[in-house]
């Protein structure tokens, strides 16, 4: 048994060892692409980056290993099984992928500037036009180069692997349960490399992602892993929804985003550099604020709260999940019913970003999370928005981030921001955000005020907000501060997606830098933040095009626009229309059904997917 498992520790280290040299490799050949965007390394960032591409680099080792392992498990029924001869083609085969790989996203990332993904599938069946901009020489050396590493490869796969493993003793039933038993545990070893551990994200393309410069990450990312993973989202994104033809699509989507909307023509605020805190509450829609028509037992400190602010009355959110939410709050974009833009990277990375934006006039960012923040990809997003510190439940301690099944509870949590914005220089400009988590399945939260689990466990988060808020009154830091408080969507709590009481949602502006308290009646949907929050700031937003100044004396025309599981909202003046893809029909028509606004929800649906496809 020792031949076998030794077999596949030699077999498991030696493809570790090919993906892990590859990195600095990547990163040499590429020196020259990291340079244009003002940034060198040197040994000790190499070394980082292949530490951190080691987690995904197992797990894409653990899936060459599935074929060798079964083969190997096969021969403790088989005796003298052929082992090299039977694995030969597969080495071979296996070798040949890898130096493809590597070679091309080696020699595409100059031009592409993210991993090799499933968009290569896109030049398959016209590969004149990716060869379009190189030489033939080009092409030739990396050719030779690809075939030379499947060659070595492929070779010491060979050398590794015996002709047959030596007969294994006669022995009883006992021990040879106990080998199966071996084996057993060998595969689940190898799942659970596969998986990425036992936390509650599998292994995605964020895990890579450790630092604030895009290349850093990109050089972490297993190419192999990258293109695995994208195939299971490619989509023809372009033709999604096509339920308009174009002219028609064009003229209804024509006026709903008007491109001028930077004036300021109403002023919320005392200053246009105030520090920015964004607060994403876990599934807090509006059912849950009193001031809403919501219960009104759950909230009392965010009712409080709405008299010393300015509350936004009609907000709707965008969508019905965190990573959709998140992306809708923080780069001002559509949500997607069947897509997750945060999980394709290539595309997220292209996305405006509020972040971006401030640290460009001089601001700190940071980002804190109590769970795991490699859920959907969110890490690797969140560090190309620009967010330079980013907090998840590994900056916490053991018994912090088991405080509850997701990680470290909202009082954890608005407790570490509390001390982080009291120790910060009041001089220096700053753009938080805390997501929070408590108000989640299966709300097991340390606190009892109300009987159900439920609507406790949004208690409960209210009640750290409402402390925090007062704790954060008594710092300097709060006299030039704007708090946004706002969920990541609403929550079916007895309803369903298609009640439109689920999208709307409550924002919030609180802090020393508001005016005065007051209400603002407009319609707006959440992706509409970014543009509002800009132009209160003096900053221009022309870059976030899905995004609208709602103060503007040009947003003449207020609607908003939201999507579920296959599914689509869309409400202005005249009422709201809840639209079900999967059944082809509006299932919701309040008051009354007038056609345009279904029509124009297909156009923006429609829109959105193409703008998706085009996106780079």
């Amino acid at each position: 048994m020792k031949q076998r498992f030794f077999f596949l520790i030699r077999l498991f280290l030696l493809y570790l060892c090919a993906f892990a040299l590859t990195k600095p490799v990547f990163m040499l050949c590429n020196r020259a692409t990291a340079l244009e965007t003002g940034f060198s390394f040197g040994l000790s960032e190499m070394v980082d980056v292949v530490l951190h591409g080691l987690p995904m680099d197992a797990a894409t080792t653990g899936y060459l290993l599935a074929v060798p392992f079964l083969l190997v498990w096969t021969s403790l029924l088989i005796g003298g099984l052929k082992l090299r001869r039977l694995l030969t083609p597969y080495y071979i085969i296996v070798a040949l992928l890898f130096a493809t790989i590597v070679v091309i996203d080696t020699s595409l990332y100059a031009f592409w500037k993210f991993k090799l993904d499933a968009t290569i599938l896109n030049y398959i069946d016209d590969p004149t036009q990716a060869l379009a901009s190189v030489s033939t020489g080009y092409v030739i050396i990396r050719t030779l180069v690809a075939l030379l590493l499947t060659a070595l490869l492929a070779w010491l796969a060979c050398r590794l692997t015996p002709s047959s493993f030596s007969p294994l003793p006669v022995v009883g039933m006992e021990r040879n349960v106990l080998r199966h038993v071996g084996m057993v545990l060998t595969g689940g070893v190898l799942f659970l490399l596969i998986r990425g551990g036992v936390g509650e994200s599998t292994m995605n393309v964020g895990h890579a992602y450790f630092s604030e410069h895009p290349f850093l990450n990109h050089s972490a990312v297993n190419p192999a892993f990258s293109v695995l993973s994208s195939f299971s989202k490619s989509e023809d994104f372009a033709s999604k929804y096509d339920y308009l033809p174009e002219e028609e699509r064009a003229a209804l989507f024509a006026g709903l985003y008007p491109t001028d909307t930077e004036d300021v023509a109403d002023t919320l605020l005392r200053t246009s550099r105030p520090h920015v805190l964004v607060i994403l509450m876990e599934g807090y829609g509006g059912m849950f604020i009193e001031a809403l028509g919501g219960a009104p037992e759950v909230s009392p400190n965010y009712n409080r709260l709405i008299r010393e602010g300015v509350f936004f009355d009609r907000f709707y959110a965008n969508s019905f999940r965190t990573d959709r939410g998140t992306v809708s709050t923080l780069s001002g974009h559509l949500s997607y019913p069947v897509t997750s833009i945060m999980k394709l990277p290539a595309k997220s990375q292209a996305l405006p970003s509020i972040a971006r934006t401030l640290l460009r006039q001089g601001y700190a960012t940071d980002f804190l999370y109590g769970g795991d923040i490699n859920f959907t990809n969110m890490k690797s997003y969140l560090h190309s928005m620009g967010y330079s510190r980013i907090t998840g439940d590994e900056g916490f301690s053991l018994s912090e981030r088991t405080s509850s099944a997701w990680g470290a509870n909202d009082s954890i949590t608005f407790e570490r921001l509390y001390e982080t914005i009291r120790q910060r220089p009041v001089d220096r400009l700053w753009h938080s955000v805390l997501l929070t988590l408590s108000s989640h399945e299966p709300f097991d939260v340390p606190y009892h005020r109300l009987e159900d689990e439920r609507l406790n466990a949004f208690a409960y988060t209210d009640h750290c907000l409402g402390r925090f808020i007062s704790r954060l009154k008594q710092l300097p830091a709060w006299d030039n501060l704007l708090v946004i408080c706002l969920p990541d969507h609403g929550f079916l709590y007895n309803t369903f997606y298609t009640d439109p009481a689920f999208f709307h949602a409550p924002m919030l502006w609180l802090g020393g830098a508001i005016r005065q308290p007051r209400v603002i009646h407009t319609l707006m949907n959440q992706s509409d933040m970014a543009a509002t929050l800009l132009s209160q700031l003096g900053l221009p937003h022309k870059d976030f095009p899905y995004s609208r100044n709602v103060l503007s004396k040009n947003y003449t025309y207020p609607f908003a626009y939201t999507t579920f599981a296959d599914g689509f909202l869309f409400a202005d003046s005249t009422g709201v229309t809840v639209f079900d893809n999967a059944q082809q029909k509006a299932v919701v028509c309040e008051p009354s059904d007038n056609g345009l606004r279904e029509k124009r929800g297909k156009a923006l649906l429609q829109t959105s997917y193409d703008d998706l496809a085009a996106m780079k």
